[in-house]
């Protein structure tokens, strides 16, 4: 089924599916920091303990992605992301359906393999089957991809309502993280029934998997990858502390960072208008500026924090959204795309699980919340700084710029 012979009703359901796959992306891994003291409580871990669990994820998103594009030669990229959902779906029962303390961690590996399979997939798939709409699909899949997860971030504590002390949490991961996962693997299993068929590797292909590592413009976009997830994680995991830092109450802090969250939805929806004409090439560059703003906005007048969180968020989500489009627009094909997703997104989240540490061990030096905040700035310098170079049009294998 190629793209000049579907139906709307077959582009209706791919996008369907696309979105589908978008929603379930994150739950998995937003619900659980809410439920951390739950967890503990019942199986005796310690809150430092399980604070790994969030660095599980990230760990197999930068050890398994370079192996997706493989994975997906060999079995064909629609298989492989229905695959993918399976083996989401299999990690969340493990973890969620009572059992050994174990499983808790088997079930989080689990989770996070098939997270990195199928995110460093999916730009691909929109490069294959959404060529001319590239921006508009990833910036409709990043905004689903962070909505729902903060949804999940909400609805958990009110789910492990369901239970008593020791299955609450285990309801509350299973049913966020898996609710949705059978709707978009039949979706998707219907939506690509034509594009099984495994990639066969002509004798230059093995530039697309091991050149992928010395190409000059591969290393701009994962570097963009990498600064702009840093920003996100730090953000997310050390924006309550700041807030409470100032004298808001733990629940106000709370909504501090849902309203983080959830401007980063809006976000990627900025991305499509912004990619148009010549000003294009400087989209990636403006975007931090925007975060700039807000992170100053918070060192000069903190008691605005529930303000300048709305530059933050919405920067964010936009370069994650530009992130994405990068990967799929800076590459000639789906496969080449695949290929830069996978190492972009690997050097990426290793600079993600490093951001946080970083942001924490400052202020613990420092006993100041202000150094870690102009480090928070330096990084969003540092991706505006990379985006003008990532923003030039070229493709990966091949520097010369191309025109459209």
């Amino acid at each position: 089924m190629t793209t000049q012979r579907r139906t709307s009703t077959d582009i209706i359901l791919l996008v369907v599916a696309v979105c589908l796959v978008a929603a379930n992306m994150r739950p998995t891994i937003t619900a659980v920091g809410p439920l951390l003291e739950q967890i503990g409580t019942d199986t005796g871990l310690t809150v430092a303990t399980l604070g790994l669990l969030a660095a599980v994820p990230l760990t197999a998103w930068a050890l398994v992605s370079p192996f997706a594009l493989r994975l997906s030669r060999r079995f064909g990229m629609s298989r492989v992301v229905l695959a993918s959902l399976a083996l989401l779906l299999l990690g969340t029962l493990v973890r969620s359906l009572p059992g050994p303390v174990a499983s808790l961690w088997i079930g989080t590996a689990l989770i996070g393999v098939a997270l990195a399979i199928a995110n460093v997939l999916m730009p691909a798939v929109v490069k294959r089957d959404f060529p001319a709409r590239v921006p508009v699909m990833m910036g409709l899949y990043t905004a689903l991809l962070g909505g729902v997860g903060a949804i999940a971030s909400g609805v958990a504590v009110p789910l492990s309502a369901l239970g008593d002390e020791s299955t609450g949490w285990r309801i509350a991961l299973l049913v966020s993280g898996a609710a949705l996962l059978p709707f978009a693997m039949a979706a998707w299993a219907l939506a690509t029934r034509g594009h099984h068929a495994a990639h066969l590797a002509a004798p230059g292909d093995g530039l697309s998997r091991r050149g992928i590592w010395t190409d000059p413009v591969a290393w701009l976009v994962a570097a963009y990858m990498g600064l702009q997830a840093a920003t996100f994680y730090m953000m997310l995991t050390w924006l309550a502390s700041i807030s409470m830092s100032i004298g808001r109450s733990e629940l106000v802090a709370g909504f501090d960072v849902m309203t983080y969250q959830l401007l980063t939805i809006a976000g990627p929806f900025v991305v499509p208008v912004l990619l148009r004409g010549r000003a294009r090439r400087f989209v990636p560059a403006m975007l931090p500026v925007l975060g700039v703003v807000g992170v100053l906005g918070l060192l000069i007048a903190p008691a605005g924090i529930a303000f300048w969180v709305l530059p933050v968020g919405l920067a964010s989500g936009a370069s994650l959204s530009m992130s994405l489009t990068l990967m799929a627009e800076r590459a000639r094909d789906h496969d080449s795309s695949a290929a830069l997703s996978g190492m972009a997104q690997s050097v990426g989240y290793i600079v993600a699980a490093v951001g946080p540490v970083v942001f924490g061990w400052v202020h613990t030096v420092t006993g100041s919340w202000s150094w870690s905040l102009a480090l928070l700035a330096l990084t969003l310098v540092a991706q505006s700084a990379t985006g003008i170079f990532a923003g030039r049009e070229r493709y990966v294998f091949d520097p010369r710029p191309f025109r459209r």
